[in-house]
């Protein structure tokens, strides 16, 4: 098999929307490299609350994201994050993390230094990669070959979103998500929004395996020059 044409996809995205399960299959099929943004995010909110940071105080925040050393595993098939060599892929999905990632993503000397990181990782993938987060078309990657905007409704997402944290209901999940959705496009720095020339794909209705096929497609018509 002759090898294809590099290419870096941007998906974005609110949560629940299936993103992760998405860019992960679609990274695998086609040979791309993989990296989940939200992960890395989640890694330095958790290495600041492991050291005491002060969450509600963005200065001191500011002047600790420079200290933790993030290093993300790019394998669709497996996908590693450590933090200073601790592999921290498990104590970043808890609860305590998830409620504190917000804050700690908002402030702008971590979105820079997450950013450069993002870029760097994306500008070594020689095969190409599949990033996915909240600001990657429009603020990480704009120059990105092909951006997908994947969305679907409150209710739909808290359903997957309760599956996948277990013992949760799906109301309070459904508040939650929506909280964050608007903590994240409202914040003054890289808000989440969808880029201008981003694909829209709305999951509400699809089954993963049909949203999977469409950004498949939507890939290979891109590398087609199509």
């Amino acid at each position: 098999m002759e090898s294809a044409t590099p290419v870096i996809v941007a998906i974005d995205g609110p949560a629940g929307t299936g993103k992760s399960s998405t860019s992960k299959a679609v990274a695998a099929q086609l040979g791309l490299a993989y990296l989940d943004t939200g992960a890395q995010y989640r890694a330095i909110t958790w290495w600041m609350v492991s050291n005491g940071i002060d969450i509600d105080d963005p200065s001191a925040i500011a002047a600790a994201a420079g200290k933790p050393e993030i290093v993300s595993g790019t394998d669709p098939e497996g996908p590693t994050i450590t933090v200073d060599g601790v592999d921290v892929a498990a104590p970043i999905r808890t609860q305590e993390v998830s409620s504190k990632v917000s804050a700690v993503s908002a402030v702008p000397e971590v979105r820079t230094r997450i950013t450069e990181l993002q870029r760097s990782i994306a500008a070594s993938a020689e095969q190409g990669i599949v990033v996915e987060g909240r600001d990657i078309g429009t603020t990480v990657l704009p120059d990105a070959d092909l951006k997908i905007f994947l969305t679907a409704s409150p209710e739909a997402r808290a359903a997957r979103r309760s599956g996948e944290l277990k013992g949760s209901d799906v109301h309070s999940t459904r508040e939650a998500l929506i909280k964050r959705d608007a903590a994240d496009s409202s914040r003054k720095t890289s808000p989440l929004a969808k880029a201008d020339d981003a694909v829209e794909v709305d999951t509400t209705e699809l089954t993963l395996a049909q949203v999977i096929e469409c950004v498949v497609t939507l890939v290979e018509e891109k590398r087609a020059g199509k």
